[in-house]
């Protein structure tokens, strides 16, 4: 299976367990990184001075050997990484994530047939059932479907795709995939680019972006997708409009002649409640783990490991968000960025693997906790979410 490269570099803050901890303080700043020999990165305005080697290096040749440097660390991790994914089973490869999925849809009768009940008790439980599995479908199996990590498969990797991404999240494909793989992935945290910006929001105070809003999410998402149709080929663009209207209407139909809804309007409403269940970790997850982390402009970017390394961030494991989300996009959120082409289950195989190599190597894996990230961004809201972010300059390695 290819793997795709990733970045590294150093910053400052403070260290549990060795492992580099992004604080209140330090999230928004590119502040120097000790002047151990390694990496050094400086916000722009600080006036950095020369970054030199010892003796008679000069300024000239000092990034192609960084340059050099970070090429053979990126092989290196790549070749250690690829041992674990050649000792590894289809099980693990495929096979685990897939079963998720699987027993997800598995659950959707028993999810409308609980809604069909007058206690409160067993009603809830079908909400809370239709919340997960809808969850689990539109953000773990179209994030799995979007990097083709679900089969090896070209032809069912596109099937999936559009079954995931199109019928399930009422979304487009083609924009999908082009937004989060190609510019999310390829330009991590680079201004104007890959720097989450579409997520932000400026003219919503921080109670109701980090509170509020998300309860729109399913609204919002499909007529974002309507409007990026305009993007697409005509053949495409109908064959989303039909996977969206279809995906919706199955959602609606079961509510009112399975579930028993006596009106549109519960069965809407009903709708509305089990897709923005998780609306808020979802959010609060794709802003969390890279708006605060340093960000670069695009003619002066780092190498794919540093970019990847300083801007890139994992939460806690967390059950219920494992199961929906996936480990990729929470506790293995670095994993995945170095190495995109991988399922869930494989990034958290070879989570070991990559924090110990980039350890070894001083180079920055960034870990934090949701509760740390909330605090963060409602002290820091405008700073964040309102204004400019910092540009981060990489002023050289040693």
């Amino acid at each position: 299976m290819p793997l795709e490269e990733g970045d590294s570099a150093r910053r400052r803050g403070p260290q549990v367990n060795g492992q580099v901890q992004l604080g209140r303080d330090s999230a928004l700043r590119g502040e120097l990184a000790p002047k151990d020999g390694r990496t050094e990165v400086v916000a722009e305005g600080r006036g950095p001075g020369p970054a030199l080697g010892d003796g008679d290096e000069t300024p000239g040749r000092l990034p192609q050997r960084a340059g050099q440097q970070e090429e053979a660390l990126m092989a290196e991790l790549s070749e250690l990484v690829q041992k674990v994914v050649r000792s590894s089973s289809w099980w693990e490869r495929h096979g685990l994530d897939s079963s998720i999925l699987a027993c997800s849809i598995l659950l959707l009768p028993a999810g409308f047939l609980c809604l069909r009940s007058a206690q409160a008790i067993p009603f809830l439980v079908g909400v809370l059932t239709l919340g997960v599995v809808h969850h689990t479908l539109t953000v773990k199996g179209s994030h799995l479907a979007s990097h083709n990590a679900l089969t090896e498969s070209k032809s069912w990797a596109k099937v999936w795709a559009i079954f995931f991404i199109e019928l399930c999240s009422a979304f487009t494909v083609e924009q999908g995939t082009y937004n989060h793989v190609k510019i999310h992935h390829g330009y991590t945290n680079i201004i104007g680019m890959g720097d989450s910006s579409t997520w932000k929001v400026p003219f919503l105070n921080r109670y109701v972006y980090m509170f509020l809003a998300p309860l729109a999410v399913p609204i919002i998402t499909p007529l974002v997708a309507l409007d990026l149709l305009r993007k697409v080929e005509w053949k495409a663009a109908l064959r989303t409009l039909c996977c969206m209207f279809l995906g919706l209407y199955c959602h609606y139909w079961l509510l009112l002649h399975v579930s028993g809804f006596q009106s549109p309007w519960s069965a809407l409403l009903c709708m509305l409640l089990t897709r923005s269940l998780l609306a808020h970790p979802y959010i609060h997850v794709n802003i969390f783990q890279h708006i605060g982390l340093p960000m670069f402009a695009p003619e002066r970017r780092p190498k794919r490991i540093q970019l990847m390394s300083l801007g890139v961030l994992n939460l806690p494991r967390n059950p219920l968000l494992d199961w929906c989300f996936g480990h990729s996009l929470i506790s293995c959120h670095v994993e995945h960025h170095l190495f995109p082409s991988l399922s869930d289950h494989m990034c958290l195989k070879i989570k070991p693997v990559v924090s110990q190599y980039l350890k070894q190597k001083k180079l920055p894996y960034n870990e934090d906790t949701y509760t740390s990230r909330l605090q963060l961004f409602l002290q820091r809201y405008e700073e964040l979410m309102v204004h400019a972010p910092p540009i981060t300059e990489l002023v050289g390695i040693q």
